[in-house]
């Protein structure tokens, strides 16, 4: 058995294709997240469904994919991270082929939660990064494979509103399939197999409850607004979501396999940053719901712009750049100061970055530089925190404790749309027969991003300045590998 202490990946050139293919597998799964945007005003008559009833396309996902972040992960720990990113990537390429062929409410829902189940992709490639490259290149190298999860979205918009105006709907579908299974071809040939596992059995009440729970949770947030804030569905599904964590916690405690770790969880170093991520989702997912709509209202309105979703698009495209040329700085910051310096000051470049946009919303350009300025600081903020979980876990444990955190960023992105969404339709102006949201609802929204930015600050400042030394000297994983 190789030392799992020894990276398997040594020559440089090696290590440059592995991360280039991890990266750019993080990239074209979260692409999913954009691809129907352009599509969701036409949904309803595309799928021959009401509007009520389209929008669970786009809840599929987000459920699967809750699902499936924190399972996967697991799953890779104890059976090998390339295997379960195979498989993860396999869902991807099986759920774009449903969504391709589909031309009703059912098959394009099966294929989105399809989709979803990719989800885990991204804190897999982190937790390969961790055991295959040499110690000088992680850090460059994770920072670039957690943002990618904003520069596929931010990237694919402008290419996915171009095939929805000039090709057929499905073309998008089948543009992600085919991507899917090229990734999937690089990682078979260019991705090795991790020597570290943990072994044991896998923790199936714990996937259960807290899949349960998860759905409850998210279910109540995302559709509150449709189904009431009040209604006895969305208050059941909450209090179904409190019932089910405290059964599944006091299981978790108790199993001697747990899915989560909670013990390893609630050390302050992996709390906080994890408590950090979800205020960062919210923070980040603000941004997404604000520009494109400050965008697209008519100008009769005296401060929407009348832009096409391509103009999103191209407007938007700059913030992921920003994110991809910002991995590098993250990560030599977190070298030279720390990963908690950087999530801070990542935190002051969003809070700065809403707080301007809160006064330049009057002209394209304007909106192009506040989401430049608040992808950099996300940029800074998401190459930290995996080095901030990896400073503080075993790395037997390494893929499930990345994907926790990948699951609260997405836990703070659904608060973020329900919350914005919440605020948009209480602030609203009357524009001829229809209802629009209000100038003064954008800047609510966008006020609250940069309060929320300052909130993941005042967590940051709480965290140890370096990683526990015992954590980094730990034998565990070794011994976890020899089991």
């Amino acid at each position: 058995m190789p030392d799992p202490a020894t990276p398997a990946v040594e020559a440089p050139s090696r290590a440059n294709l592995v991360v280039g293919v991890l990266a750019f597998a993080g990239i074209v799964v979260s692409l999913m997240q954009t691809l129907v945007i352009p599509l969701i005003p036409a949904l309803p008559g595309l799928l021959h469904a009401s509007a009520a009833d389209a929008t669970w396309a786009i809840t599929a996902t987000l459920l699967a994919g809750a699902v499936a972040t924190p399972t996967v992960g697991r799953l890779g720990d104890m059976y090998g991270k390339r295997r379960m990113l195979l498989l993860s990537l396999g869902a991807l390429v099986a759920g774009s082929t449903i969504g391709a062929l589909s031309g009703s409410l059912a098959p394009m829902v099966a294929g989105r939660a399809l989709q979803g189940l990719a989800a885990g992709v991204i804190p897999l490639g982190i937790s390969i990064m961790r055991d295959e490259l040499p110690a000088e290149r992680l850090g460059s190298a994770t920072a670039l494979m957690s943002a990618s999860l904003g520069v596929g979205g931010a990237l694919g918009l402008p290419a996915a509103a171009l095939l929805a105006e000039n090709a057929d709907w499905h073309v998008l579908f089948w543009t992600a399939a085919g991507l899917g299974l090229v990734v999937a071809g690089l990682v078979v040939a260019l991705v090795p197999e991790s020597p570290v596992r943990t072994g044991g059995r896998f923790d199936v009440p714990g996937a259960a409850g807290l899949s349960i729970a998860l759905v409850c949770l998210l279910l109540a947030i995302s559709k509150g607004a449709d189904w009431g804030w009040g209604s006895p569905a969305t208050l059941g599904l909450f209090a179904a979501a409190a019932v089910v964590l405290l059964l599944w916690g006091r299981w978790e405690l108790r199993t001697a396999r747990p899915l989560v770790d909670l013990r390893t969880t609630a050390r302050r170093q992996v709390l906080l940053t994890n408590i950090a991520s979800a205020v960062f989702g919210f923070a980040m997912f603000a941004m997404s719901l604000v520009l494109p709509q400050l965008l697209q209202l008519p100008a009769a309105t005296g401060y929407g712009l009348g832009k096409s979703m391509l103009v999103v698009g191209l407007v938007m495209a700059p913030s992921g750049l920003v994110m991809m040329a910002l991995a590098p700085v993250s990560a030599r910051v977190s070298r030279t100061r720390g990963p908690k310096t950087t999530l801070m000051l990542g935190a002051v470049v969003v809070a700065a970055g809403y707080a301007l946009g809160i006064g330049l919303m009057s002209a394209t350009w304007q909106l192009v530089v506040v989401s430049s300025i608040i992808g950099a600081g996300i940029g800074l903020a998401y190459g930290a925190m995996p080095a901030l979980v990896m400073g503080a876990v075993p790395v037997s444990e390494t893929a499930a404790a990345n994907s926790l955190n990948t699951l609260m960023r997405s836990i703070g992105t659904s608060v973020s749309s329900a919350t914005a969404g919440l605020v948009l339709a209480r602030w609203t102006i009357g524009f001829g027969p229809a209802t629009l949201p209000s100038q003064n609802g954008f800047r609510l929204v966008l006020a609250m991003g940069s309060a929320a930015a300052l909130i993941a600050l005042a967590v940051a400042a709480f965290l140890p300045r370096r990683a526990p030394a015992a954590v980094a000297a730990s034998p565990e994983p070794a011994a976890a590998a020899s089991r």
